[in-house]
């Protein structure tokens, strides 16, 4: 049984608002995550580790940014105190955050939250 153009067509705008609406159900919950953690986020809650050539690190400072969340950041390269926080915590890469005093490796927001939330 073959399609009709009409309703290959129909399935084509169907897949497109599909696509449109999963894009903008992240935007929200992106902005609700956002917002909960700016919220909840106290001075010195969180803190980055970070490395200057890190594309993830500078990622997740555009998002700390974009969302208003309080948070702290060092460098690696140009902080002592931070390149040895850094070798003491043994990770194997940046970004560290450090989210009251539980360190997390790379970013990600739901975790984020849910240890402000603990």
């Amino acid at each position: 049984m073959r399609a009709s153009g009409s309703s290959l067509f129909g399935l084509v705008v169907l897949a497109g608002a599909a696509v449109v609406g999963l894009g903008v159900w992240e935007h929200v919950q992106t902005e609700r995550l956002g917002a909960r953690i700016a919220g909840a986020a106290q001075a010195g809650d969180i803190a980055m580790i970070s490395s200057e050539t890190c594309s993830y690190c500078g990622a997740a400072r555009a998002w700390f940014q974009e969302h208003r969340v309080r948070f702290a950041e060092c460098f690696i390269e140009s902080d002592a105190g931070c390149a040895e926080r850094y070798r003491a915590l043994m990770a194997p890469g940046t970004p560290v955050l450090v989210v009251r005093g539980e360190p997390q490796l790379g970013f990600s927001a739901r975790r984020i939250a849910a240890a402000l939330e603990r």
